[in-house]
């Protein structure tokens, strides 16, 4: 038998054969491990949230999670420090690949004018992408019934219908009226334990829900200071059972530790 082995191991066929398997598989293996090196294949880290943060800070805090930013755009928020992060793409929390690049809204020094768009008729989810992009601030989401949810019937600036084409500074707050149909009227109030402020209301807006009320303990003493509270209590909380949507929820903030990491 071992004669027979070395008979067929030794023509140079087979030989020349099991060679070249052999090199396949090398090959094969090695680009696998290249490939999983180069895509980080099955690893992905959290967005951390720079939102207030100095965009020297938000490089740093970006670095430590393995990520990268890049500032995209400014607007102006007057009660805002010049230079601080107002919003970033990803979102905080979400989940991306080592490497990936954060890109940073920042507050500009001097205000700008932008055109108000023209948002009757699209979904509200195009609706904030759209105020995002003009530097526009998404206030309170007013519904009526209509035959279709979260489609914008009016924009309205300070109360009053605002046109498209208006230019209104950055940072400037829009209202939106907006439809509901019964038989589609429902959502769900998100947990927003450990969320700072802006991040809070984003995810309000997420699920078609309002802010109703801001409480700020005794840490709270600046406009920066509330940037960089942490929500540790709200109104009503995250039940898990469905709520029409519109519904407001009050927000309790602080930026002591203990109290928010209860």
């Amino acid at each position: 038998m071992a004669k027979k082995t070395n008979s067929i191991l030794g023509n140079w066929i087979v030989r020349n054969i099991l060679l070249g398997v052999l090199f396949v598989a090398v090959v094969v293996g090695v680009a696998s491990i290249f490939l999983s090196i180069r895509t980080r294949h099955g690893k992905e880290v959290t967005v951390p949230d720079m939102t207030s943060q100095t965009v020297r800070d938000a490089a740093a805090t970006a670095s430590a999670a393995g990520l990268r930013v890049q500032v995209i755009d400014s607007v102006y928020m007057k009660r805002m420090s010049r230079g601080a992060v107002v919003s970033q793409i990803p979102k905080a929390g979400s989940k991306v690949k080592p490497g990936r690049k954060i890109s940073l809204t920042i507050n500009s020094i001097v205000p700008k004018k932008v055109s108000m768009p023209n948002l009757v008729h699209v979904s509200l989810r195009q609706a904030r992408a759209e105020l995002s992009s003009k530097g526009l601030v998404l206030g309170k989401l007013n519904y009526v019934s209509d035959i279709a949810t979260n489609n914008v019937l009016r924009q309205l600036y300070r109360g009053n219908d605002v046109e498209p084409g208006r230019q209104l500074y950055t940072g400037s707050v829009i209202d939106l009226v907006l439809g509901l149909n019964g038989s589609d009227a429902m959502t769900y109030v998100p947990n927003l334990h450990g969320f700072k402020y802006l991040r809070a209301v984003d995810a309000l807006h997420d699920n078609s829900l309002n802010v109703s009320g801001l409480f700020f303990d005794k840490t709270v003493r600046s406009y920066t200071d509330s940037l960089n509270a942490v929500v540790y209590s709200q109104r009503p909380s995250a039940t898990g059972y469905p709520t029409v949507m519109g519904t407001g929820v009050t927000l309790y903030l602080s930026l002591d530790a203990e109290r928010t990491s209860d």
